[in-house]
């Protein structure tokens, strides 16, 4: 996913057209001056003269213009920050909105916003949330009917070509798979215009293993068409290049699948556990269950998932993660990709110890059926470790065991969680427990969450007046983190 200009990664979310936004008559908002195309990533409000230490980029600005002061400086400053549009509300500090700020949002090519009065700026933030919301899931769609056409092209008697031909009609473009020096194995789609066709060669030869350490994938544009490069796994400099005319949420995703199937399918003769475990992720991708192909796994009941990030700016490639799988006694590892961190499936229940270079989290052992927990689980006693600069820290599992949640009937317990805790949403609910853990640290919480402190802030303040309570009260907290463990 690209970042913002200040280098932080945006939410799992496409951008929101800003026309979708102007398109809701209700809010009344007119653009008056700037750009009429933008993509927003976030809303923000703030009143403060110069708001740019606390713009991510993407966002909506919402003012009042209570301390604008030099519209000029002010809207460089958003445009330097990233901000996709600044919304400004007229009244009670201005009748109107000041001239000035409207040449300069032209000057600078900051699309412009009016906001009348009987509009309040959290209507404008649900508006957003909602089209956000909407776009996931029409996004979440798309990969999952992609994902199963792509999965059935795998099951063919001509898989690769098949692969190819699918990925084609869901990207609506272009899909070929080239060796190393460039060269078409396998393609389908619209054949390219020949300056195309060299401009993918020249990304092969960028994602291409060879002396030097090559990156994973690679994109370009080329007039209208937009380019991308794939590395296949199996080391032998394959690549999946792909040449369309528009860039949707969700390509990038549905690329990553195909490029997991043509890297199973493509993969030479291996040995009987590497083609076990490969015929396991292919069964998987085409919808066995899991519990069914646990024995070509390794037949554990139990598996640990471990997120591990480098200590440090070691490099993170296939051999150092290799060696970690090997450190932790398993070869199914998934090195990630740009800030992701590196993934490793345990069998059985063994304690995960610390490994020299790595902060590692770990999940409580689960059954197979059971993995996407314990990989929400890693992620964040990951976050946990990274916050208290430990090497490891393990996920505990909340209502079990000794002590004085024991006393308690495990029913009872989780009917009082649940009312408890209803009024909050699960991102709330994931910073309390957050925050909780980490004994109310807010620069802790952040660093674990991978959030601003002053959006922690929020979101603490939000959960108190949700639920009502005095969260600096040890006697709230603790009965708060006791709600947290059992539900």
């Amino acid at each position: 996913m690209p970042e913002t200009p200040g280098g932080v990664t945006p939410p799992p979310t496409p951008p929101i057209p800003l026309g979708e936004l102007l398109a809701h008559e209700e809010l009344g908002l007119h653009r008056i001056a700037g750009p009429a195309e933008a993509d927003l990533l976030w809303v923000h409000t703030s009143e403060m003269a110069d708001p740019y230490p606390y713009l991510l980029g993407g966002e909506l600005l919402l003012s009042a213009g209570v301390q604008l002061k030099d519209p000029d400086t002010y809207v460089a400053r958003l445009v330097e920050a990233g901000a996709a549009a600044l919304g400004f509300g007229v009244t009670p500090v201005f009748d109107t909105v000041p001239q000035a700020l409207i040449e300069a949002c032209d000057r600078h090519g900051l699309p412009l916003l009016e906001v009348p009065p009987e509009t309040p700026f959290t209507a404008i933030a649900r508006a957003v949330w909602r089209l956000m919301a909407e776009a996931r899931h029409r996004e979440l769609r798309r990969v999952t009917r992609a994902q199963q056409a792509l999965a059935t092209a795998a099951a063919r008697p001509d898989p690769v070509p098949a692969v190819l031909h699918q990925l084609a009609a869901q990207l609506e473009g272009r899909a070929a798979l080239l060796a190393a020096d460039g060269e078409e194995l396998h393609a389908s789609g619209r054949r390219p215009a020949p300056d195309v066709a060299a401009a993918l060669a020249r990304l092969t030869r960028v994602v291409s293993a060879g002396a030097r350490p090559a990156p994973t994938s690679a994109t370009d544009t080329l007039r209208d068409t937009h380019l991308s490069a794939y590395a296949l796994g199996g080391g032998q400099g394959l690549v999946l290049a792909l040449a369309t005319d528009r860039r949707e949420a969700g390509d990038h995703t549905i690329a990553g699948v195909a490029v997991v199937l043509l890297s199973l399918l493509a993969a030479p003769h291996q040995g009987a556990d590497a083609a076990g475990r490969s015929a396991a992720l292919v069964r998987m991708l085409l919808g066995a269950d899991p519990q069914d192909v646990a024995p070509l796994l390794g037949g554990a009941e139990e598996w640990t998932v471990v997120h591990a990030r480098r200590s440090g700016d070691g490099p993170v490639d296939p051999l150092t993660t290799g060696a970690l799988g090997a450190a932790l006694g398993s070869a199914l590892v998934d090195a990630g990709r740009g800030g992701d961190a590196v993934r490793v499936l345990v069998p059985g229940a063994d304690r995960i110890t610390p490994q020299p270079g790595w902060t590692l989290g770990a999940s409580a052992p689960a059954p197979i059926t059971a993995l996407d927990l314990a990989d929400d689980q890693a992620s964040r006693a990951l976050g946990r470790a990274v916050a208290t600069r430990t090497p490891l820290a393990h996920h505990h599992n909340g209502g079990g065991g000794a002590g004085l949640a024991a006393l308690i009937p495990p029913d009872r317990a989780e009917a009082h969680a649940r009312a408890l805790l209803a009024p909050l949403t699960e991102p709330l609910r994931e910073t309390l427990s957050c925050w909780l853990s980490l004994h109310g640290s807010w620069d802790r919480t952040a660093t674990a969450l991978r959030i601003h402190r002053n959006t922690v802030r929020q979101r603490i303040a939000r959960c108190a007046a949700l639920l009502d309570a005095d969260l600096d009260d040890m006697d709230v907290r603790t009965e708060l983190w006791f709600a947290l463990r059992v539900r």
